[in-house]
């Protein structure tokens, strides 16, 4: 049977989706290994979501500081994604 996904852990994986998707576009270029390791840490969240570790691998820090803020700053379709993932953070903070 199929393992039920928290609301974080569904938004970590778009947010490995809409990375991939940035990514996918620049192969090829002297900036896909700087994609390819940003796709590593949104890896990295879903994991730390999984198991429940988030809060200690952000240390405090927003999602896009732990991806890193210049790809994202060269990529912003994927801060939709980012906003979703840190909208949950603050709220299951909150409650």
């Amino acid at each position: 049977m199929p393992r039920n996904r928290t609301d974080i852990e569904a938004a970590a994986g778009r947010l490995i989706s809409a990375v991939q998707k940035a990514w996918g576009s620049e192969l090829g270029t002297s900036t896909a290994n700087t994609g390819e390791h940003v796709l590593g840490r949104a890896h990295e969240l879903l994991r730390a979501a999984q198991s429940g570790t988030l809060d200690a691998i952000l240390a405090s820090g927003s999602v896009a500081d732990f991806l890193g803020a210049l790809w994202i700053k060269r990529h912003p379709q994927v801060l939709p994604a980012i906003q979703e993932v840190q909208c949950l953070l603050a709220r299951r903070q909150d409650g």
